[in-house]
């Protein structure tokens, strides 16, 4: 298969390379194993060269110090793989290396593939991913302030009186898109290599979404199918059936995804589990129990996908019923369709700043982990770089 089998001090380049990014990538023995395992040993040196920007062929020749002959089919089978994402745009191909996450990590089970040992890598990644030690990945992903992801309220179980507005609704999100595409769940496809099941029994193809530009590339490497936007609403449609929580991207302004949450296979939603109640930004909506409605049936409380709801920490008139951890609750909805009595109602809260764009996002994001003024000093470096060797070769 290619991969890194030696020594794997060659990693460490590629290592911090990928902690130059606003979700870095947390080194011990289980993440050098998973890299060993995706990238061969060309791919992580020329990873560990990338600029921080995307780039060109040339320009990535020029620092990795690789022809321009010997890099390209490098650089095309790194896209293949989802570890680069190639752009072309007006004659000439972009390059940008993908982060781990959000990136390499769920493209690395967005495909049906032979190329790599996926049980392997489904029990490396999901031990990985839920170390909580206070030294893990959880903490380095749900660390921030500014979260990476935020959750998306059903629309039609918003109080009418209040209006809900486009980046709040994965439908309007969709709309507003155009177009995108769908494939298989990176958290569904894990667990399947773990000899696991969906609990909620959901479908672990034609699950995910992916929007407008931001689908260009998994479709044309193979890792989405193209849909249109009545197919995109009708996944949208069995997702709240399946009593999905939807989460995208924390942007007001094209969101790159939706995905289709749940709570036994989803690694955001096991993240609030675990205790990162922040780690996910919040809709505008709580979820309001009628005590003297709610029979305490428990329907309510086996949907949540975040273990939100539970026993009432009083009992009323002799009578138990649901009680809402509103520092743990993610405003989505799905709670309200259990309800036959009527007892849950969304009551509108004041929402978070959200911010604009992703490079909003990722400034903030880069700010907060004090990464911000070395991620400057290495673009200007790069750019600089890039200038004389120009220069040079006039």
């Amino acid at each position: 298969m290619g991969h890194i089998s030696g020594s794997k001090s060659e990693l460490v380049p590629l290592i911090d390379r990928l902690n130059k990014y606003p979700i870095g990538l947390v080194d011990n023995d289980k993440l050098r194993e998973i890299l060993s395992i995706i990238f061969d040993e060309k791919e992580a040196y020329v990873a560990s060269k990338f600029p921080l920007e995307e780039a060109t062929l040339d320009e990535i020749s020029v620092s990795s110090n690789i022809s321009v002959d010997e890099l390209l089919p490098i650089l095309e089978c790194m896209a293949d793989k989802g570890l680069v994402l190639d752009m072309p745009y007006e004659g000439v191909t972009y390059y940008l290396l993908m982060p781990g996450l959000i990136g390499f990590f769920e493209f690395t089970f967005m495909k049906n593939r032979a190329d790599l040992p996926m049980e392997e890598l489904a029990t490396l990644m999901t031990d990985y991913l839920n170390d909580t030690s206070g030294h893990g990945q959880a903490d380095e992903f749900f660390g921030s302030k500014t979260q990476l992801t935020r959750a998306l309220v059903y629309d039609d179980n918003i109080p009418v009186t209040s209006t809900i507005t486009e980046h709040e609704s994965a439908r309007e999100i969709v709309k507003k898109a155009g177009y995108g595409a769908a494939g298989l769940c990176y958290c569904r496809h894990k667990k399947h290599h773990q000899g696991k099941k969906c609990k909620k029994d959901v479908s672990m193809e034609d699950i995910c979404i992916t929007l407008g530009k931001s689908s260009d590339f998994l479709v044309r490497r193979g890792f989405h199918e193209r849909k249109t936007v009545d197919e995109l609403l009708a996944i949208l449609d069995y997702a709240k059936s399946k009593n999905l929580t939807h989460v995208t991207e924390n942007v007001r302004n094209q969101p790159a995804f939706i995905c289709n949450c749940c709570s036994c296979c989803c690694e955001l939603m096991h993240g609030v589990q675990a205790g990162y109640t922040n780690g996910l930004a919040k809709t505008a909506y709580y979820p309001h129990v009628d005590s003297c409605l709610c029979d305490y049936c428990g329907k309510c409380i086996a949907a949540c996908n975040v273990k939100a709801l539970g026993s009432a920490k009083r009992i009323s008139n002799g009578k138990r019923h649901t009680y809402v951890n509103s520092e743990a609750c993610l405003g989505c909805g799905v709670c309200i369709d259990q309800c036959d009595r009527n007892a849950l109602t969304m009551n509108p809260r004041k929402p978070a700043a959200l911010p604009v764009d992703r490079n909003s996002m990722f400034k903030s994001i880069l700010w907060e982990k004090g990464k911000l003024l070395p991620f400057i000093a290495d673009r200007i470096k790069n750019n600089t770089r890039s200038i004389l060797s120009k220069l040079t070769k006039w």
